[in-house]
């Protein structure tokens, strides 16, 4: 098995352009795909339980795509570095290939490897349309308003052509040992998942037919689609695109020249914007873009927030929204741009606790877009909404699901709790302590 390449699958679990595999069949080598799950080396964020769920499914499913190409993949548990290392003694591998990962502790893993295997190690860009350590505005620096971010983007892109699903597999004359999927022990002891399990398939193939179906069926309606909740008008490709099942350039070649100023492109790049901040400033994780934030006054309270996450608040679309996320796994963007202005401006408990409640229950809980997302609806992070702008959830209900199904779906109408607070007195009090804030950080200057 001299010269074998192995190629170690991070979030890129596709056969269909991936840049690193495919290089790797190039080199007319034994190829030997590798899985490694290493949780305590993703630092404060290892996967949550939502995700540990898809990552099973999403596993098994390349594990059964491979083998239909006459290959296999290989399961391990450690250390990246370890593993590895053992792999290319055994293996006798002289190189391996992966594609990048951005977030913070996933870069310091790559590095470790890179350094410390000792036989040859190549880097692929398989996750992005442009590559964020390479890409900044004209003055040199990163860019923190979407909207400038976009236009450079799109100025300067060219994806290139796809890579196709390698015809054969050069397989190795004796493959290495592999851990049993289930040794992982990414499935919930509890069944909980029994609502996400019939509404989601993880997987390569169902990322494509999510896509295809999307682009036949509502990509023209989506400007208008995407904001009602009652309907299945969005693409629903984000959990495929976290775990790499689909990659954004293929979502690119999909759409076409029509879809290049699209509302639906836009969410693509809106993506892209995400991991650019997360490069630049990989801190905001858990602290604020704009540091006087750092001085918020934010509420601790426990049963304020548990309310919140379990959909006990008495407004109705913000419970639907909750227990959505609860059931499904994922939650409707509108939406959570609801629940999340509630739980920062109507509960005034910080962001990084919704960040955090998220990261656990949400199928595509990503790194990148979950930091964006939340500093957004906090008012303190790049292109971040006004701390002013509240999101009332009546309103919302009202314009977004006028006949209440999507509530009605989510919300039985008997037994639901009061409203723990007032929403006209909590915005108000939102209101004074942002202005507390502002004018205390003028006064010490």
């Amino acid at each position: 098995m001299t010269g074998a390449v192995i190629v170690w699958f991070r979030q890129d679990l596709r056969l269909k352009d991936n840049p690193a595999l495919h290089a790797a069949v190039q080199t007319g080598q034994p190829v030997i795909p590798v899985y490694i799950w290493s949780p305590e080396e993703e630092g404060d964020w290892p996967p949550g339980a939502a995700s540990r769920w898809w990552l099973h499914h999403s596993l098994q499913a390349l594990a059964a795509d491979l083998e239909s190409h006459g290959s296999r993949l290989i399961l391990a548990r450690g250390r990246a570095l370890a593993v590895l290392k053992e792999l290319a003694t055994a293996t006798g591998a002289t190189a391996v290939h992966w594609n990048k990962r951005y977030e913070p502790a996933a870069v310091q893993c790559s590095q470790q490897v890179a350094k410390g295997l000792g036989v040859e190690t190549v880097e692929f860009n398989g996750a992005l349309l442009s590559d964020p350590t390479k890409f900044a505005n004209k003055t040199g620096k990163p860019y923190q308003v979407f909207t400038a971010f976009k236009r450079g983007l799109l100025h300067v892109l060219d994806p290139g052509p796809l890579v196709p699903v390698p015809r054969t597999f050069p397989n190795p004359t004796r493959w290495p040992k592999s851990a049993s999927l289930k040794s992982l022990e990414l499935m919930p002891k509890i069944q909980w998942y029994k609502t996400m399990e019939a509404n989601w398939t993880p997987g390569e193939q169902s990322a494509n037919k999510r896509l295809t179906q999307f682009l036949r069926q509502t990509v023209d309606d989506y400007p208008t689609t995407r904001n009602l909740p009652a309907v299945d008008g969005t693409s629903r490709l984000s959990p495929h695109l976290h775990f790499g099942e689909i990659g954004p350039r293929q979502v690119w070649h999909a759409l076409g020249a029509r879809g290049r100023n699209s509302v639906f492109m836009s969410e693509i790049v809106w993506r892209e914007f995400a991991y650019h901040l997360l490069h630049h400033f990989p801190h905001t994780t858990t602290q604020p873009l704009h540091t006087e934030f750092e001085k918020f006054p934010w509420r601790r309270d426990a049963r304020l927030l548990r309310a919140w996450q379990q959909g006990m608040t008495g407004i109705p679309m913000v419970d639907a929204g909750m227990r959505e996320l609860w059931g499904m796994g994922w939650m409707h963007n509108r939406v959570r741009m609801v629940v999340s202005s509630f739980l920062v401006k109507n509960l005034l408990i910080g962001w990084q606790q919704g960040a955090h409640w998220f990261w656990d229950t949400l199928v595509d809980a990503d790194l990148a877009n979950n930091t964006l997302n939340w500093q957004w609806s906090a008012g303190c992070g790049a292109d971040a909404a006004p701390y002013f702008r509240i999101f009332n959830p009546e309103t919302q209900a009202k314009r977004f699901d006028p006949q209440n199904l999507y509530i009605r779906k989510w919300v039985p109408q008997e037994g639901h709790p009061k409203p723990i607070v007032d929403l006209k007195k909590t915005r108000e009090a939102a209101l004074d302590a942002y202005v507390t804030m502002r004018r205390e950080r003028r006064e010490k200057g």
